[in-house]
C-alpha cells in the first residue's frame, strides 16, 4: 500500500532519486498497477479454518442441494450511502459547480435496515426493520415471512434455511420456533459472507436503488422492494449453478477472502 511519492523517496534516501515516472513505467512493467482496495472483512484464523472446514466439506454436494436452500440476510442502506468514486466529464476551476458534484449530508441522510430472502428461482419476501433489531422482532419477521416465502419460490417443506451465526438469530426460543416448524438450518461459519451469494444481490440492489435518487427515506424503502422485485430469476439462478465455484474459491484461498 506504499504510494509512489513513498517509493520516490526512499529510492532518495538510499541514493540516487529516481522520477516518479520511471518508478511507474518499472511497476507497470512488473504487472503492478494501482488499484482502489478492496473492503474485506477482518479474518482471524479461526474463521478461515471454519470457512475452510465448510467449503471443503460441501464440495460434493450436487447442483439441486443449493437449488434448495433459501438464503437470507440483513443490510443497511442509506439515503445517500453509495460511496464509490464517481468520474466527471468538466473543464478547469469547475470542480465545485453544482453539476459537477455529488451531494453529500451527514450520516449518509439517514439509513434503513432490512430482512431478505432469495432462491435459485428468485427472490423472496422483503421487510424493513423498524428500530433495534432483537430476537423477538427477528422471530416475527420468520413467522410472517419465511414460510411464505418458502411457499412462493416453490422450495416445498424440505429446504434447507441459511442464517448467519448472530445471536439474534441463535436466541433459544428462535431455535425452538425452528424445531416446532420442522425447519431444517444450514450450518455457517462467522465471518464468511464471501460464502453468502445474497452479498452479491446486496450490492446490485443498492447500485440499482440509489440510481433512483430517493429523496427520502419512504422513497428509499419503496425504491428497495421495487428493484428487489425487478432482481430476475435468472440473475438468482445463476447465482446457485456457480456456488461450488465459491467453495473452490476458498479452498483456493484457505479459507480467506475470494473475489466472491
Amino acid at each position: 500500500m506504499i504510494t509512489l511519492d513513498e517509493l520516490q523517496r526512499s529510492t532518495a534516501e538510499v541514493g540516487d532519486s529516481v522520477h516518479r515516472t520511471t518508478i511507474s513505467r518499472i511497476l507497470h512493467k512488473s504487472g503492478l498497477y494501482g488499484r482502489v482496495a478492496r473492503r474485506k472483512p477482518f479474518l482471524k484464523d479461526i474463521h478461515k479454518k471454519c470457512c475452510l472446514k465448510f467449503a471443503t466439506s460441501h464440495m460434493g454436494e450436487t447442483p439441486n442441494m443449493w437449488k434448495k436452500v433459501l438464503w437470507s440476510d440483513e443490510t443497511k442502506i442509506e439515503l445517500f450511502g453509495n460511496n464509490a468514486k464517481r468520474y466527471v466529464w468538466r473543464k478547469s476551476n469547475t470542480a465545485h459547480h453544482s453539476e459537477h458534484t455529488i451531494p453529500t449530508v451527514k450520516h449518509g441522510g439517514g439509513s434503513i435496515m432490512v430482512w431478505a430472502c432469495f432462491s435459485s428461482v428468485g427472490t423472496g419476501k422483503m421487510v424493513k426493520i423498524d428500530g433495534k433489531m432483537d430476537g423477538a422482532k427477528y422471530r416475527t419477521i420468520l413467522e410472517e415471512n419465511l414460510m411464505e416465502s418458502a411457499k412462493d419460490l416453490r422450495l416445498g417443506r424440505r429446504f434447507v434455511f441459511q442464517q448467519d451465526n448472530e445471536p439474534k438469530h441463535k436466541a433459544k426460543s428462535t431455535m425452538e420456533w425452528f424445531k416446532n416448524q420442522h425447519i431444517h438450518g444450514q450450518e455457517w461459519p462467522s465471518q464468511s459472507p464471501d460464502l453468502n451469494p445474497i452479498e452479491n444481490l446486496w450490492k446490485e440492489l443498492k447500485t440499482a436503488v440509489h440510481k433512483c435518487s430517493p429523496s427520502n427515506l419512504t422513497e428509499l424503502e419503496l425504491f428497495c422492494k421495487e428493484e428487489w422485485e425487478k432482481i430476475s430469476g435468472s440473475r438468482c439462478a445463476k447465482l446457485i449453478e456457480t456456488y461450488p465455484k465459491r467453495l473452490t474459491a476458498v479452498i483456493a484461498a484457505k479459507g480467506g477472502a475470494t473475489k466472491y
